[in-house]
C-alpha cells in the first residue's frame, strides 16, 4: 500500500488506534521526547509537567462525559476531591491524627480512589440523566458547592480549612517514589510514574471512543431521541459515562497532591471545575489528544499568572484583597473559553487539523 496509506482493505485497519504510519512515527517520538525530558529539565519543571499529566487524565475523563456522551459537568471537583481524600485515609497512618488504614502501595490505592469517585458517580448519574443543558450544568455545580461543605467541616478526615492533611504515599513494593532513590531524584521519578499513568489512561480512553460503548456516548451527544429510536439504552449509558469519568477524576485527585504532599480542602472550588472545563474547551472537545494539549496549556499558563503579583503591582497574591491572582486566573480562563468557543471551536486540536491539511495540500489552496 506504498503510496496510498488511507486505502484500508480490512475493518482492522480502518479501526487501528494508529492507522498511519505517519502518526505511529510521530507518536512514537512524542513519546520518547517525553521521557527523555525526565534528564534534561530541572527538578522545577518537572514537577510542573508531573501536574499536567495528572491533570490531563482528569481532563480525559471530563471529556468522556461531556464530549464523547455530551453530557455537560461542572461538579468535576468533587469527583476530584473524593479520589484525592480516599486516597490519603487509605494511605495515611493507623495511629495518625486524621482517618488512616496504612495502605501504601499506590497500586492498592489509586484504583481504590477511582472506584469510590465512581460509586459516587454512578449515586448522582441517575439525577443527571433525567436532565440536559444548562439545568445538568446546574445540578453538577451544586456539587462543588456541596463537597466543600463537606470536607471542610468533615475535619477528621480533611483537617479542616487551612490544616488540611498529607497526601497520598507513593509506594510501589515498598520503594517510596516521592524520594531520592536509586531511579532518580523525587520530582524525576513523579514525573516518570505521572507520564506512563497518563499513557495508560490516555490509551484507555481513546479505545473506549472506538469501542461500542464510544460509538453508543456519540449517537447519544448527536441526537439522544435518535439513538434511543436505534436501541441505544440511553438511562445505563449516560450513568456509564458518569462513572467512568468519575472514575478518572478520582484516579486524578489521587496522585495531584502526591506531587505536593499536602491536601487542603479549599483546593476543591469552582475555580478547579472551571480550570477542568478550560481544559476540555481549549484543547479540543471529544478528543484525548485535546484534552491533553488543554491541560498543558491551562498547567503552563499558570506559573505565568502566578507571577503577576511581582509584574503588576495592583494584582494582590493575597486572597483576602481584591484583585487578587486567583480572581485574575478565574476571569482569564472564562475568556479563553470564549474566544476559543467563538474562533476556534474544536480548540488546539483543530488548530493542528488545519495545520496538517495546510501542509498536505500544499502548494496547491484545495
Amino acid at each position: 500500500m506504498r503510496g496510498r496509506p488511507l486505502l484500508y482493505t480490512s475493518y482492522a485497519q480502518d479501526m487501528a488506534l494508529l492507522d498511519t504510519r505517519a502518526k505511529r512515527v510521530s507518536t512514537g517520538v512524542l513519546v520518547v521526547l517525553a521521557f527523555a525530558l525526565a534528564v534534561l529539565l530541572q527538578d522545577r519543571s518537572l514537577e510542573v509537567l508531573a501536574g499536567a499529566y495528572v491533570l490531563a487524565i482528569g481532563a480525559i475523563g471530563l471529556n468522556i462525559v461531556t464530549g464523547y456522551a455530551g453530557q455537560v459537568s461542572l461538579g468535576h471537583a468533587f469527583f476530584v476531591a473524593i479520589g484525592a481524600y480516599t486516597a490519603a485515609a487509605l494511605s495515611g497512618p493507623v495511629d495518625g491524627e486524621r482517618l488512616g488504614y496504612g495502605v501504601a502501595e499506590i497500586w492498592l490505592w489509586l484504583p481504590a480512589a477511582g472506584l469510590v469517585a465512581a460509586a459516587a458517580g454512578v449515586l448522582v448519574a441517575p439525577l443527571a440523566t433525567r436532565l440536559r443543558g444548562l439545568y445538568l450544568a446546574v445540578v453538577t455545580l451544586g456539587l462543588v458547592f456541596l463537597g466543600e461543605h463537606v470536607f471542610k467541616e468533615w475535619q477528621e478526615l480533611t483537617g479542616g480549612p487551612g490544616v488540611g492533611r498529607e497526601a497520598a504515599i507513593p509506594q510501589l513494593f515498598g520503594v517510596r517514589l516521592d524520594q531520592d532513590g536509586p531511579l532518580g531524584t523525587k520530582e524525576q521519578t513523579l514525573y516518570v510514574l505521572m507520564l506512563v499513568l497518563l499513557i495508560v489512561f490516555a490509551v484507555a480512553a481513546r479505545n473506549l471512543a472506538r469501542s461500542r460503548i464510544g460509538r453508543a456516548f456519540a449517537a447519544i451527544r448527536d441526537r439522544d431521541i435518535a439513538a434511543a429510536v436505534i436501541g441505544v439504552p440511553l438511562t445505563r449509558n449516560k450513568v456509564l459515562a458518569f462513572g467512568i469519568s468519575s472514575f478518572y477524576a478520582g484516579c486524578a485527585g489521587g496522585l495531584l497532591y502526591t506531587i505536593s504532599g499536602y491536601v487542603e480542602p479549599g483546593s476543591f472550588s469552582l475555580l478547579m471545575s472551571v480550570q477542568f472545563i478550560a481544559m476540555v474547551l481549549i484543547g479540543g472537545v471529544a478528543t484525548v489528544s485535546g484534552a491533553i494539549a488543554g491541560a498543558l496549556f491551562i498547567s503552563l499558563l499558570q506559573p505565568l499568572t502566578r507571577s503577576l503579583p511581582s509584574l503588576v503591582p495592583f494584582v494582590s497574591g493575597d486572597t483576602t484583597q481584591t484583585p487578587n491572582v486567583f480572581q485574575v486566573e478565574t476571569v482569564l480562563y472564562g475568556l479563553l473559553i470564549v474566544l476559543f468557543l467563538i474562533f476556534e471551536p474544536r480548540g488546539l486540536f483543530g488548530l493542528w487539523i488545519r495545520i496538517r491539511n495546510y501542509w498536505k495540500s500544499w502548494p496547491f489552496s484545495y
